[in-house]
């Protein structure tokens, strides 16, 4: 499918746009290496339903080998680069700041690649697996702070330190919420980058967004069941799209 069209469309609505919340999802980082939720696992964790592993009765009921896990996949997270796509909505959000305008990236990954590649204002409705709080506190430590030869890791105040992700059955952090709304209510253009957006909340965002008066965008590799609702769709590799729309705003700004 050719997408100069739609590319033309979203340049010019970024071009004109004062208020812009991204949505992001696994298919962004699937594209620096990283295999998606849901994608088959590799060697040992094979055998493994990643949907067993991320609960909170999983870690009650094996501590030592939810860890491991998590451990493996910040490990993998960390082995990856961001790609072309990740550094395209860097420069997005520089050029928006530059002209005292807003870009808000809502991403349901917890890899830190975003942040990473240059974004500054990420909101992380899944959490992160690059923090990790205590089980009786809540208190935080970053990776750098925490040892990982015992397992599972004892924290400072008698209770384990567990992975700041938002496990099947937990609530998503209330503060994360509140700043992807208001920015939702506020903005005039939302796009929908790498997610089909179709498990709640991500699945309000869209009408949210539109409830405002925003045009609203598809980035994706495929088709989604929410192609039909958006104004424009553009699909194929977010990594090939994103830089294609940052070299024609480029373009713009040298008119």
């Amino acid at each position: 499918m050719d997408q100069h069209e739609p590319i033309q469309r979203i340049t010019s609505w970024l071009n004109d746009a004062r208020s812009v919340v991204v949505l992001t999802g696994a298919g962004i980082s699937a594209e620096s290496g990283l295999a998606t939720f849901r994608d088959p696992e590799e060697g040992l964790w094979a055998k493994y339903d990643p949907m067993e592993l991320a609960t909170i009765d999983a870690f009650n009921r094996d501590p030592e080998l939810v860890t491991r896990w998590y451990h493996w996949r910040f490990t993998k997270a960390r082995e990856v680069e961001p790609n072309p796509g990740h550094h395209a909505l860097a420069r997005l959000e520089q050029r928006l700041l530059e002209r005292d305008r807003s870009v808000t990236i809502v991403t349901q990954n917890v890899d830190g690649l975003h942040q990473r590649a240059g974004s500054k204002r990420v909101v992380e409705i899944h959490g992160t697996i690059l923090r990790w709080r205590c089980t009786k506190t809540g208190a935080e430590k970053s990776l750098e702070d925490l040892s990982f030869e015992v397992l599972p890791i004892p924290s400072d105040h008698g209770g384990l330190m567990r992975p700041c992700v938002v496990w099947f059955g937990e609530m998503l952090p209330e503060h994360a919420l509140a700043d992807t709304f208001s920015a939702l209510e506020h903005c005039d253009l939302f796009l929908s980058i790498g997610t089909s957006a179709t498990v709640q909340p991500a699945a309000s965002f869209i009408e949210v967004a539109r409830a405002a008066g925003a045009k609203t965008v598809e980035i994706n590799r495929d088709p989604t069941p929410i192609t039909d609702l958006v104004d424009c769709a553009a699909h194929g590799p977010s990594g090939t799209l994103l830089p294609a729309i940052i070299d024609q705003l480029r373009q713009l700004d040298d008119s």
